[in-house]
């Protein structure tokens, strides 16, 4: 037996409309917008004159232009390196060498560089090196653990420097020493925050400085503080001033550079900032967190709409293996208990044919019924309506009293 078929009504298309996507991606395009505008001003900014902390051609607050300014009014040279070769060579006996970041510096590094300049007849300028850099750089002085929270200090020393300019910003970095006639300045709470060590032979020295505050621009105008810059680095007619660079050869045992180092400064940040940046836009994209909470519809959603809906999309994926399953399966659940079959055993063939069979005294053999409830998936659309007929017409033929 068959049964009627009608063609389906007219869809509606499900795309979505320009609007509808305008409006999901709206806030992601919005994003996108704001980093590459941030990206672009930073990079604008970064392209001008603005340069790092501690650099005396910055006029940048935390930079050292002015102190740098004074120094050539007083004769002084000033020249930046930015490696490790250039600084070592610069040392010598008219050469105050100043290293703005030492704690950039490798252990490597560090040691040749004392060995440069040990020796040298210069002065070297250590500003706010910690541990253990201060003991490779200035061997006998060591970093306490505790800085000083006091920026203004009074000199209590003897060194002529100190006791000219008077009260000075050196809080920050403490050290101690056991080096024989070494000078310790400006005390916190006992320990110096500024050490002179004079060099084992000649006449040169290294400076310790807790804090780099007597050389910034902003700074350099309160207290003592343009007074004690300028004669701890213009007691030489030269001074190089050494901002260790992170793409430095010597960085590397070798002096190959790794693909870290190709890497623009900055990067890390960047990758990090990017990561959070997703992170947020995924909570925002989540709307609400915690377990679901079923909610009641508020309207009824009549069965044939669901099973309308869900045959429209078999048709639009072309799953008629998916179709032809569900036919199937639905079709033995109710056929099972028609013929005296459990339910839990309905697709079980050895169980559900047979009882079919001797339902069905003249409906052919079981080699027809396996094919018909087990069979593989229609090759058409066509061959899937058959089946639909099919099996609605065996379904009726069992029910038939």
């Amino acid at each position: 037996m068959s049964i009627e078929t009608t063609p389906l009504p007219a869809t509606t298309s499900t795309s979505p409309t320009a609007r509808q996507v305008w409006t999901r991606a709206r806030g992601i395009v919005l994003g996108v917008v704001l980093l590459l505008v941030g990206a672009v001003t930073l990079a604008v900014i970064n392209s001008g004159t603005r340069r790092g902390g501690l650099d005396p051609r910055s006029a940048d607050p935390h930079g050292s232009r002015a102190v740098a300014t004074l120094l050539a009014e007083r004769g002084v040279s000033t020249r930046v390196v930015t490696t490790l070769a250039q600084a070592s060579t610069a040392a010598d006996a008219d050469t105050t060498l100043l290293i703005a970041a030492p704690d950039l510096l490798t252990d490597r590094q560090q040691r040749q560089l004392h060995a440069a300049t040990g020796n040298s007849g210069g002065r070297t300028i250590l500003v706010a090196p910690s541990s253990p850099s201060v003991e490779t750089l200035a061997p006998g002085v060591t970093a306490d653990r505790a800085i000083s929270f006091d920026s203004k200090l009074s000199p209590g020393c003897d060194l002529p420097a100190a006791r000219r300019a008077g009260t000075a910003d050196t809080g920050g970095f403490r050290y101690d020493t056991t080096v024989p006639g070494a000078d310790v300045c400006y005390p916190s709470n006992g320990l110096p925050t500024l050490v002179r060590v004079p060099a084992a032979t000649g006449n040169g020295d290294t400076v310790v400085l807790g804090a780099p505050d007597i050389l910034y621009n902003d700074r350099l105008d309160k207290h003592g503080n343009a007074s004690l810059a300028l004669q701890l680095l213009g007691s030489r007619p030269h001074l190089v001033w050494y901002l260790p660079s992170l793409s430095d050869d010597s960085r590397t045992e070798s002096g190959e550079r790794s693909l870290f180092d190709l890497l623009p400064s900055g990067w890390g940040w960047g990758t990090l900032q990017l990561f959070f940046a997703a992170v947020l836009a995924a909570f925002w994209r989540a709307r609400r967190f915690g377990p679901l909470v079923p909610e009641r519809l508020p309207v009824a959603i009549r069965a044939s709409e669901t099973i309308e809906g869900r045959a429209r999309l078999y048709r639009k994926t072309n799953a008629r293996d998916r179709a032809a399953g569900a036919l199937r399966s639905t079709t033995r659940i109710r056929l099972a208990p028609l013929v005296g079959v459990p339910v839990p055993q309905a697709h079980a063939p050895e169980a559900l044919l047979p009882a079919l069979s001797a339902h069905l005294h003249d409906h052919g053999d079981g080699q027809s019924l396996h094919s018909l409830l087990f069979g593989p998936p229609p090759r058409d659309d066509a061959a899937l309506i058959s089946l639909a007929d099919q099996l609605d017409a065996l379904e009726r033929e069992v029910r038939r009293p």
